[in-house]
């Protein structure tokens, strides 16, 4: 069967099947949560405009993630709506995976390339009536909080999508794993090659997170049960992974010493994981390959032919248009007019405690002051997903949506998928990010907001030090020593946070708004090349696939 709409360049001959959980491929498709379907959404776009030989595969989520919707008194409601989408094809293919001693029929449907414009992506459904309830649940919800659930999505991506490729007879030379979801992939291959060595070198790996929530653990007489290990003899997987001793199964530790060689997604990510695996015995190198954004799918065109033409008074222009635009929306959502000519601050990514939402609000009497000065006003807007069941993230978004109604300027928006993302980056003038030193692994969002002229405001961490120059392209909160206690870090990097703020930002965007343009016209400028995904689709070919 041919995927492909377009001619395979020769330098990316190399067949590489690229397996995610989740893909942020169009608004309209709504099978991602945050920044690793972003990624992924990304990788596969800039995959079509390179002519590179790489399928995705992943699943089709009926109920996607989750819906943000509100409650009576605005706080956040998770909602779950079943999706169909129509621009999807079929396969005739359908494939069995057993889980649980049970077997599942997987059926598959194809993105063609020309719909989105990206590589060909298979979407895994369980959702079919030769199914039983239960097993059509399994592809309902994406990160199902049920772990039973969770472990047969995973068989489903791993062994399924492995199976589905071989169904429709198309040959692989590199499996990709982005994260470690589609570990079972691995003994389907050595069901049929017999032999590990063989195994890796055929497949690669991406670890995004040092976070413990994104490096899974489970009961290793668990996993064997549910059928993660695809009928191997539970001896004969303690072997393969030399867990002869220790029921604790690590999905990251089984890639890293399964597989031919496994990335980190910034400089400082691989040094932190590298330290962080250092005493897995049998593991893979793990280089660094920085995350990227592609440049064509997310910047306002208008503002980048205003910086091309070196206009400076268009780019201002434009971004006060895109602004407006912005502004409707939180005018529907909120309530709230919010003027163009006033500074906008924008924190909007996923909401997890590590990343810090409420550290703009720490100091509340010195936050108080700022969003109520008339003479320099100031807009803030919050936006972002927390899991449905991380209950203290959902407490902390629902915190801001109280403090919000006392204030005129600030806004806390829902439904922050792909459309609203995109808004609140061409429309913003300082991106904020601010998740504690090591705990980011990339970050792209801020990658995004700087192709539009959003000034990236964050703590040195994931991609910040290796494109940030302080007052030149933006502006970084100076780095403290990481041991330190969380409430220490918190107390030290609001501090910081706001002399800069106050001091330096307010200050050169109301009083000198010709160095404003001018720092605006650096970031976009110097994230064009180094942070855009062809860059890194094309290092992956070089560094992972063809080695």
């Amino acid at each position: 069967m041919n995927l492909f709409s377009y001619d395979i360049s020769q330098k990316y001959e190399k067949s590489v099947a690229y397996f995610s959980m989740e893909f942020a491929i169009e608004q309209s498709l709504k099978i991602y949560a945050g920044g690793l379907g972003f990624l992924a959404g990304s990788h596969m776009r800039s995959a079509y405009d390179l002519k590179q030989n790489i399928v995705g595969v992943g699943l089709l989520w009926s109920f996607g993630y989750y819906d943000q919707s509100r409650n009576e008194d605005r706080t956040l409601k998770p909602e779950y709506t079943r999706k169909f989408y129509y621009f999807l094809e079929e396969l005739e293919q359908k494939v069995v995976v057993k889980i649980n001693d049970i077997n599942v029929t997987v059926k598959g449907f194809l993105l063609r390339c020309d719909v989105f414009g990206t590589a060909p992506i298979i979407l895994l459904s369980t959702d079919t009536d030769e199914n039983d309830y239960l097993s059509r649940t399994i592809t309902h919800k994406l990160y199902d909080g049920n772990e039973r659930t969770r472990v047969a999505q995973e068989i489903v991506l791993g062994i399924g999508g492995t199976k589905m490729l071989e169904a429709i007879n198309h040959h692989v030379d590199i499996y990709h794993m982005n994260e470690g979801h589609a570990l079972p992939l691995v003994y389907e291959l050595y069901g049929r090659l017999g032999d590990m060595n063989e195994v890796r070198k055929h497949v690669v790996f991406t670890t995004h997170t040092p976070e413990a929530a994104g490096n899974e653990i489970h009961d290793i007489h668990f996993l064997h049960e549910m059928g993660f290990f695809n009928g191997l003899d539970l001896h004969h997987v303690r072997v393969l992974n030399g867990y002869e001793y220790d029921d604790r199964f690590s999905l990251t530790v089984g890639a890293l010493k399964s597989t031919k060689i496994a990335n980190a997604v910034s400089k400082i990510h691989g040094i932190i994981a590298n330290e962080m695996w250092s005493g897995v015995e049998g593991r893979c190198e793990i280089v660094s390959i920085t995350n990227a954004q592609n440049k064509k799918y997310w910047t306002d065109k208008t503002l980048i032919r205003a910086l091309d033409e070196h206009e400076g008074y268009e780019l201002l222009a434009r971004k006060k248009h895109l602004k407006k635009i912005l502004f409707e929306v939180v005018a529907d959502q909120t309530g709230k007019m919010f003027d163009p000519e006033v500074l906008t601050i924008v924190w909007a990514r996923r909401f997890a405690e590590y990343k810090r939402p409420g550290l703009l609000k720490y100091d509340l009497e010195r936050f108080v002051k700022l969003i109520t000065d008339t003479g320099r006003p100031v807009q803030v807007i919050w936006a972002g997903k927390p899991y449905p069941t991380d209950y203290g993230a959902i407490e902390m978004f629902n915190e801001l949506i109280q403090m919000s109604h006392h204030f005129k300027n600030m806004a806390v928006l829902i439904g922050y998928e792909l459309a609203l993302s995109k808004l609140l980056k061409q429309g913003s003038d300082v991106w904020l990010n601010t998740p504690r030193i090591t705990r980011e692994a990339s970050g792209t969002s801020g990658m995004t907001a700087s192709m539009n002229g959003s000034i990236h405001f964050s703590t040195d961490d994931g991609w910040n030090p290796e494109f940030a120059k302080h007052g030149k392209n933006a502006f970084t909160i100076p780095p403290l020593d990481y041991k330190l206690s969380n409430k220490e870090q918190d107390r030290i990097d609001n501090q910081n946070m706001m002399d800069i703020l106050e001091n330096t930002i307010i200050s050169t965007y109301y009083d000198n708004p010709k160095e404003w343009v001018a720092i605006m016209k650096n970031a976009m400028t110097d994230v064009e090349i180094e942070f855009d995904s062809g860059r890194m689709a094309i290092e992956y070919y070089e560094k992972m696939f063809d080695i």
